[in-house]
Order: structure tokens, then C-alpha cells, then sequence
């Protein structure tokens, strides 16, 4: 989460090649010395579509270039200014980072997401993060039905050096996250993240075993958790919406982060979700390494899916 403004965008450009280029291809193919009719726009909202940026976002974008183009002749470039003009407007009130309250010591975040999108592994990264910015930061491993969830967790904190609190396979996620907070006021921690199991198969078991985390953290700090980071997959496409849905049930869902915009074509779902629900993004995920995980930009983030 660290870098100079350049780097930190040639990186995003790079990891939304993919979702850049299926889009450019697309464009390239429908705006090849055409005129902007009736069926160039059914056309242009299709692809739009397609990208997973929604039926919304697609809506206003060929609506902007009807306004101002319908019936000329119009380029590729005028097309990908056109898409990067409204997914600014729709992102630019979505970008704020994740803040950390002095006045809650420790700031408790509680970070939730179906399994295998990377929370643990994006737990570790904000924790570096944090680290490197001065923060003491305390670790709870709150995944307690995955073996790997938990020895992941204990590599991260010996990386970003955090403190990580534990039990053993099968114990209750409540209680580890319980201990967390007490840990964290020991040692007068300015945040703790606590990670979460994600099994979303049986939905009622899953926000009965998250409410109870919300409300043992409660008893410690009648004000905590004080964040719930929601981390989404873009390689899931539509899902993602979903999920936004679910959890939001839940827990009361303040921000998300949206990790592997470099292994997809589908990184236009980050805009759909933003129309839809409008929560803060703080982080997005453009690779596998530690600063790969980088504070959301929305005027970079559109430059780059429109591939300027």
C-alpha cells in the first residue's frame, strides 16, 4: 500500500489489462468509422453489459454519447472517454479510505467475505499497511474452520509484525475474536482486525455465527465492531452484488475492498456495486504481492478500464 502515484498507477493499469482490453476490443469492433445510431448504441450497451459494468452503468453511458454524438460519426477514443467520464462520476463519491479513529483504541475492523477471496490474505496486507504508517495492529484469527485460515494469518503477522491471536481448528470464531479485543487493550493497540470464516452454503448458520461475533465484541466495547470491510472477488462477476446483499444482512457492512482486478475481464463489477449500493471502497487487489493492495483511486481506476 506504499509507492509513488506513478507506479502505484502503471501497477493498476497492468492488473486491469484484462477487463481494459476485452473492453477496448470490443469498442474497437463496433466504432470502426461508424455513425452513432440506434442499433451502435444497442450494440455499445450489450458490450457494456457484458463487462459486468450493469445495466445502469451501460444506460448512462451510451445516454451521455447519444446526447452529445448521435447520428456522427464517433471514434474509439471518444467512446472510452465517454466510459471513463461516468464511471468518475459513479466512483468518485465511493473513494475514501479506510480511517482509523483515535478515539477507539483499538479501532476494531471486522472484515467478512465468502472464502477464497482473499480476506486473510487482505487482512495481512492492510495490516502491513498499517504497520508501516506506525500502527500497532493485533491480529485475530477468526477463521477457526480452516487450518489454513489460521496459519496464513500467523505468516502475515510475522511479516507486517502484529500480534495474532489464535485457538485451534473448530473452536468459536466469538470467543477468538473476543480475546482479540482483550489482547488489543492490553496492549493498547491502535486497531485490531478480526478475520472471519465465509461459508456461504448455509446462510443462517453463517449470520448466526456472525451476528454472535458482533455482539460478544459488543460486551467488550459497547461501540465496536467499528468498520465491517466487506472483501469481494471481481473474478465472480454479478456475484458480487449478491454478496454485498448477504452480508449487509448481517453485519452492517461500512466498506469493501475488491481483490483480483488482475485475473479478470469482469473488473467493471466494482462500478456496478458502487451504483448499486454506494458504500465507501477503500482497498482494490491488482496482484498476489504485499503492495499489491492499494487505496482506491476513482479517476485512475476508470482511466484504466477504459484503457486511457
Amino acid at each position: 500500500m506504499s509507492g509513488d502515484k506513478p507506479g502505484l498507477f502503471l501497477r493498476l493499469k497492468a492488473g486491469l489489462n484484462r477487463t481494459a482490453t476485452s473492453l477496448g476490443d470490443g469498442v474497437s469492433a463496433l466504432f470502426n468509422k461508424r455513425k452513432l445510431d440506434h442499433a451502435a448504441l444497442e450494440d455499445l450497451q450489450d458490450l457494456l453489459i457484458a463487462a459486468d459494468l450493469g445495466p445502469a452503468v451501460a444506460a448512462r453511458v451510451t445516454e451521455k454519447l447519444a446526447a452529445e454524438r448521435f447520428d456522427k460519426e464517433i471514434s474509439e477514443q471518444e467512446v472510452r472517454s465517454a466510459l471513463s467520464d461516468v464511471v468518475v462520476d459513479i466512483l468518485a463519491p465511493v473513494e475514501r479510505p479506510l480511517r482509523i479513529d483515535a478515539e477507539h483504541r483499538p479501532h476494531v475492523v471486522l472484515v467478512v467475505g465468502v472464502n477464497g477471496t482473499g480476506k486473510t490474505t487482505t487482512i495481512g496486507k492492510i495490516a502491513k499497511g498499517l504497520r508501516d504508517q506506525g500502527k500497532s495492529v493485533v491480529l485475530a484469527a477468526g477463521d477457526t474452520f480452516r487450518a489454513a485460515a489460521i496459519e496464513q494469518l500467523e505468516i502475515w503477522g510475522e511479516r507486517a509484525g502484529a500480534i495474532v491471536v489464535r485457538r485451534e481448528v473448530g473452536a468459536d470464531p466469538a470467543a477468538v475474536a473476543y480475546e482479540g479485543l482483550e489482547r488489543a487493550r492490553a496492549e493498547a493497540a491502535d486497531v485490531l482486525l478480526v478475520d472471519t470464516a465465509g461459508r456461504l452454503q448455509n446462510k443462517a448458520d453463517l449470520m448466526d455465527e456472525l451476528a454472535k461475533v458482533v455482539r460478544v465484541l459488543g460486551k467488550l466495547d459497547g461501540t465496536a465492531p467499528h468498520d465491517c470491510l466487506l472483501v469481494l472477488d471481481a473474478t465472480t462477476g454479478q456475484n458480487a452484488l449478491r454478496q454485498v446483499e448477504v452480508f449487509g444482512e448481517v453485519c452492517d457492512v461500512s466498506g469493501l475492498a475488491m481483490t483480483k482486478l488482475d485475473g479478470t475481464a469482469r473488473g467493471g463489477v466494482l462500478v456496478a456495486v458502487a451504483e448499486r449500493f454506494g458504500l465507501p471502497v477503500h482497498f482494490i487487489g491488482v496482484g498476489e504481492g504485499i503492495d499489491d493492495l492499494q487505496p482506491f483511486g476513482a479517476r485512475d481506476f476508470a482511466r484504466a478500464v477504459a484503457g486511457l
